[in-house]
C-alpha cells in the first residue's frame, strides 16, 4: 500500500506540474509581453511536460545519493501488530512466601483472651496459647519465554525469598516453576516450567545496537491487572541510579509500574533489548531497563551453575575530575584512575601501579570510571585480559591474569569524590592547613576551600608522583609550581588511598 499511494502521488504532482506549466505557457503567449502572437512557438503537449518533469526529478534525485550511516528505523510501524506478536512470549509471575503469623486472627492474641481475659480463672494456670499459624505473602512480577522447553528470564528480586512460584502464560495455562539460578548483582534470574514444551520464544536482541531516540514497548503485569503493553522510546543508556556494582541501565519512558519487573523491552523489530527492573519514585516517564546484553553474558552460568562467576583484576579506582585529568596531562578526563592495590592480586601481579590510568580493556574503551568493573566482570575467572593503560602520560598495555570475585567483594572503586570542610579562616595560599605527621609525613588541619578535594583528617602522601617527606618539603614543592597548574597528591583517607587535585593559584 505503501509504494502504491507514492506513485499515485508521484503521478499527481506531475500532473499538476505540467498543467501549471501550460497555465503559465498560455498565458505568456496570451499576453506576449507586447510580442506579436505568431513570435510565441506552440506551447507543449501536456504529455511532453509530464516527461520533461518526470526526467528532471529522476535526474535530481540520482545526483544526491544518500549518506552513509545505520540502517533507519521507521518513524511510525505497526504497534498493534507488534504487541500480538510478542504478547504470547511475555508471562505473568505469581510468587508465595510463608511467613509468621501471628494466632487465629488478632495480631499474635487469641480471641477468647481478647475479649473475656486470660483463661484458667484468677491466679490459675494459664491454658497454653495456640501455635502461631503460618501466613502466606504473594508478590507479583513478569518475566519472558527464552526457550520452548520453558525456560523464563525475569528480575532476580521477583522470586526473593519464594516457596512457590506460578507462572501464568498468555493463553491463561499455569505452570509451577522451580529456579535454575539467579544473580542478584544484575538482579536477574532464570526459571525453568514444569512440564512445560513447545512454548513461543522470544528473540533477543542488541542493547549496544540501541540507538537513543528509538521506539521501544515494555510488556507486564502491572498491578496484578494482567498483560499490559506501553509504547515509548530510548531516553538514555548508561545510566547509573545507585542499584548495584554494575549499573548500566536503559532509561525509558514507556510506562513501567510495580508488577513489571522482569518484563521484556522490546524494540520495534520484535526483539528484547532490555529487561524492565526499576522506576524512579515519585516521578512520571522515568523507567530503566538492564541492557539484554548484561543478560546474554550470564545466561550460560545461570543455566548450567545457578551462579555467576565473575573475574576479578584486584584494585581501587576513582573517577577523573576534570583537575585530576589535568594534573595527569589529559585534554580529556577519561578512563579510571587507580588509587590502590591488593596485595598480590591479578592488577599487582601484572604490573599495575597506583597512578596508573586504565582507558582500555581488550581493546574496549573505557569512557566512565564506572565501566571498568563492567568490563572486567564479564571476563571468568582465569581469563587473561589485556589492559590498556597511560602511566606519566606514556601509554602501556600489559596483561593480567583475573582472579575470581567473592560474594563479600565490593565494587572496588571511590566514585564520589569529598569534599573539603571549609575552616573557619584562610590560613594560606594553597587553601588548607597542614603539619608534620608523627613518624614522617604531613597531615591535613583544616581546609578552607569548599569545593577543595582535600579533606581535614587526610593524610599526604605523595604530591605529583613524589613522596611527601614533611610539611616544608611540601611547601617547597608546591611553591615551585606554577598558578594555572594542578598538583596531584596521593592521600590515605582512613584505610582508603586516593588521589586528590589542587588548583595552584
Amino acid at each position: 500500500m505503501m509504494s502504491v499511494r507514492s506513485s499515485q502521488r508521484a503521478s499527481s504532482f506531475v500532473s499538476r506540474s505540467a498543467l501549471a506549466l501550460l497555465l503559465a505557457t498560455g498565458l505568456l503567449g496570451s499576453t506576449g509581453c507586447g510580442h506579436e502572437a505568431h513570435a510565441t512557438p506552440p506551447p507543449p503537449s501536456t504529455q511532453e511536460v509530464a516527461q520533461q518533469v518526470s526526467a528532471e526529478a529522476a535526474a535530481a534525485m540520482t545526483a544526491a545519493p544518500a549518506p552513509a550511516g545505520p540502517a533507519p528505523v521507521p518513524a511510525t510501524f505497526d504497534v498493534a501488530d507488534l504487541a500480538q506478536r510478542v504478547t504470547p512470549m511475555v508471562v505473568n509471575i505469581t510468587t508465595t512466601q510463608k511467613v509468621a503469623g501471628g494466632g487465629p486472627g488478632f495480631g499474635g492474641i487469641d480471641p477468647f483472651d481478647f475479649f473475656f481475659g486470660p483463661r484458667g480463672g484468677g491466679g490459675g494456670e494459664r491454658a497454653p496459647r495456640a501455635p502461631e499459624r503460618q501466613m502466606a505473602r504473594t508478590a507479583l512480577g513478569t518475566g519472558f519465554i527464552i526457550d520452548p522447553e520453558g525456560f523464563i528470564v525475569t528480575n532476580a528480586h521477583v522470586i526473593e525469598g519464594a516457596d512457590d512460584v506460578k507462572v501464568r502464560l498468555a493463553d491463561e495455562r499455569e505452570f509451577a516453576a522451580d529456579v535454575v539460578g539467579r544473580d542478584t548483582k544484575l538482579d536477574l534470574a532464570l526459571l525453568k516450567l514444569r512440564g512445560a514444551s513447545g512454548l513461543p520464544v522470544a528473540a533477543l536482541g542488541s542493547s549496544e545496537a540501541l540507538r537513543v531516540g528509538e521506539h521501544v514497548l515494555a510488556v507486564g503485569n502491572p498491578f496484578g491487572l494482567g498483560h499490559t503493553v506501553t509504547l515509548g522510546i530510548v531516553s538514555a543508556k548508561a545510566r547509573s541510579i545507585g542499584a548495584g556494582p554494575y549499573d548500566d541501565f536503559i532509561q525509558t519512558d514507556a510506562s513501567i509500574n510495580p508488577g513489571n519487573s522482569g518484563g521484556p523491552l522490546f524494540n520495534w523489530k520484535g526483539e528484547v533489548i532490555g529487561i524492565n527492573t526499576a522506576i524512579r519514585a515519585g516521578a512520571n516517564g522515568i523507567g530503566f531497563a538492564t541492557p539484554v546484553d548484561a543478560l546474554r553474558d550470564i545466561l550460560p552460568q545461570l543455566r548450567e551453575k545457578g551462579h555467576v562467576e565473575r573475574g576479578k583484576l584486584g584494585l581501587l579506582f576513582q573517577p577523573l575530575t576534570a583537575d585530576l585529568g589535568k594534573a595527569f596531562g589529559m585534554d580529556t578526563p577519561k578512563g579510571a584512575l587507580v588509587s590502590d592495590l591488593e596485595p598480590g592480586g591479578a592488577a599487582a601481579r601484572a604490573g599495575i601501579k597506583p597512578g596508573d590510568i586504565v582507558v582500555a580493556v581488550n581493546g574496549t574503551p573505557i569512557h566512565h570510571a564506572e565501566d571498568l568493573p563492567r568490563k572486567v566482570a564479564r571476563h571468568a575467572p582465569g581469563t587473561t585480559i589485556k589492559v590498556s593503560l597511560l602511566r606519566s602520560g606514556k601509554p602501556l598495555e600489559v596483561t593480567a591474569k583475573l582472579d575470581q570475585l567473592g560474594d563479600s567483594d565490593g565494587i572496588d572503586a571511590d566514585t564520589k569524590p569529598s569534599r573539603g570542610q571549609k575552616a573557619p579562616a584562610a590560613t594560606n595560599k594553597f587553601g588548607f592547613q597542614f603539619s608534620d605527621l608523627a613518624g614522617g609525613g604531613v597531615r591535613v588541619d583544616r581546609v578552607t576551600e569548599p569545593e577543595s578535594e582535600l579533606s581535614p583528617g587526610d593524610v599526604l602522601l605523595e604530591v605529583n608522583g613524589a613522596p611527601v617527606r614533611d610539611a616544608k618539603a611540601l611547601e617547597a614543592a608546591l611553591g615551585k609550581m606554577k598558578p594555572g597548574t594542578v598538583a596531584a597528591f596521593k592521600v590515605r583517607r582512613g584505610k582508603i588511598t586516593r588521589f586528590a587535585a589542587l588548583p595552584i593559584k
